[in-house]
């Protein structure tokens, strides 16, 4: 029965985007975008400066970050 209208919501899906006109160039445009924010920003504002270290460096480097960060914000509000 789940399985009977898990394929129809797939027929339903299928038959409204093959019968779309403006909306494939739309999807593009969406699909355009999205690669955008997910793989160029990524390379270019979220550098990996932790590829390379250990699991254990890690842990180190992120629990300093946040004692770090949390001090730094309670010293801003006191």
């Amino acid at each position: 029965m789940i399985t009977k209208r898990i394929v129809q919501v797939w027929e339903f899906y299928r038959d409204g985007f093959r019968s779309m006109t403006i909306g494939r160039t739309l999807w593009k445009l969406i699909l355009i975008k999205l690669f955008i924010m997910f793989v160029i920003l990524k390379l270019f504002f979220f550098p990996a400066f932790l590829k390379g270290k250990s699991t254990q460096e890690k842990q180190d480097y992120v629990g300093q970050e946040l004692v770090s960060r949390l001090a730094d914000e309670n010293s801003l509000t006191n």
